[in-house]
Formats: structure tokens, sequence, C-alpha cells
């Protein structure tokens, strides 16, 4: 499973909860109990809280223990597996995840433990990272962007565009009255600039995010000249974004398609 840091989730995910309808299926005011498997930093555990209510025991668990240490004290955290949930059968009525199948090596195996300590419901939060769209000031940023997407994606281990089909693999597990929604996530980035920002701008200028991904990248199929020509031509767009960024003029938009699917034990 791939891992991240306590600052790309707080970052990647920002904003992403201002708009609660897409959560309306899960009939958080209902329940009882409720298990946010993978809850990393605990951004999706803290909006369950305050749509279920005081009453509803929320537990919030992950496999890294420093994420964790995030997630908010007045929340249960427990340290574990998706795959294998320190559990009993039926313990909670609500299962939910947040771009956690996206990384798993087998999301089934997942889901179907998801299934076993849920009594009702089982839902799961993912995106389609195929079908991001950027739009930028800087007019090389989103052919380079989409280029260096496609590769990873052929490159990557697990299938990050299982939002859009995320239906199916609930009903290979047998959930039934399986349904998806669609609603799309925004992330603009404008003056005045956060310290997150800047410093994604100067990653782009040094090509470092590049570099992390340089082994998938080449089993996405970039030969090694590629990758140089690639990173070369990301740095000379960054090194724009930065100028544009100290003139007050740098905007940047980015939509993420994500699908919440909901199934019934």
């Amino acid at each position: 499973m791939r891992r991240f840091s306590a600052a790309y989730l707080s970052e990647t995910r920002r904003g992403m909860w201002e708009d609660r309808d897409p959560l309306e299926d899960l009939s958080l005011a209902d329940r009882e109990r409720v298990l946010d498997v993978g809850c990393g930093t605990g951004e999706l555990t803290r909006v369950l809280r305050e749509e279920a209510g005081e009453e509803t025991e929320i537990v919030g668990l992950d496999a890294d223990t420093d994420l964790l240490a995030h997630v908010d004290a007045a929340d249960h955290r427990v340290a574990g597996d998706a795959t294998r949930l320190p559990f009993p059968d039926d313990y909670f009525d609500l299962v939910v995840c947040q771009a956690l199948l996206i990384n798993l090596p087998d999301p089934a195996a997942a889901v179907e433990e998801f299934a076993r300590v849920s009594s009702d419901l089982v839902s799961a939060i993912e995106p389609d990272n195929s079908a991001v769209l950027v739009e930028s000031t800087v007019e090389a940023e989103s052919p380079l962007a989409r280029r260096a997407r496609d590769v990873y994606i052929e490159g990557v281990e697990t299938d990050v565009t299982l939002g859009a089909s995320a239906v199916d693999v609930f009903e290979e597990v047998g959930l039934d009255h399986v349904h998806s929604r669609r609603y799309e996530y925004t992330r603009s980035v404008e003056p005045p600039y956060s310290g997150a920002a800047v410093e994604a701008a100067q990653q782009k200028a040094t090509g470092s995010r590049l570099d992390q991904q340089r082994q998938t990248l080449r089993k996405g199929g970039l030969s090694e000249v590629e990758l140089d020509e690639l990173r070369q031509q990301w740095r000379e767009m960054g090194r724009e974004v930065v100028e544009q960024m100290q003139a007050g003029e740098y905007a940047r938009q980015s939509v993420t398609p994500f699908f919440v699917t909901v199934g019934h034990v």
C-alpha cells in the first residue's frame, strides 16, 4: 500500500467537505457506530462526527500511527489493517473509507472485510484520477500534468481510477442495492498564496515530485531519455509558475471526480 505524509493529505483534501451533500446516502444522523477505515489524519472522521452527532461512536482506523496522531482525540483511534479489521462481526452500522481502495492491491478484500464488521451499510469515497482536469495561467502546466498523470496511471501498481468502477467491486463482494453518486472536488490556487502552494510551486521548479515518481513513470512506459525530457519541461514550467506567483498572477484549478459508492450488507 502506498503511504502519504500528514502534510500531503491535509493539502490534497483541503476544503473537500465544504459541501456535505455527497454524504446524504450515508444517513449519518441515524448511525450509532461508524468506522472510518484508512482515516489518515482524520479529515473525513471530523466530518462524520459533525454530521452524525455526539451520541454516535466514531472510530478512525489507519495502519500509519504517525497519521493517527493527528486525528481528533475526541474520536477513537485504532491502528489496524483494512483487510484484517480488529472488530467483531456486525459491530458498526456504517463502515466508510475515503481514497483508500485506490491505494490497495486488492480492494475487494478490504470491502469484504468492511461488510463483515458492518450490520447495515458500507461506503467508499474514491476518485477517478484518470479524469482530473487542470486549468492554469501557465500554458504548459495542463498538458504536462496530463501527460505525467497518464504515464503514472499506467505504471502504478494499484487502480487509481477505481472510483468510477467501485460499484463493480461492491457487487463482486455481494453487497446489495449498490449505487454511486458522482461529485467534483475543486481545488484552487490563487493570491494570496498559502505556504503549501508556494512549496508546491518550488517542487515543480526543481522537478522533485517527478524524481519521487521516477520508478513508476518508467514502469508506465517512459524511457530514461523521455523521463529526462519530461523533467526538463516540468522544471521550466515550474519556474514560470514561480515567476507568476512572485508577480501575484498565478492561478490554477484542478477538478477531480469522486464517487460515493454505497452498498447494503
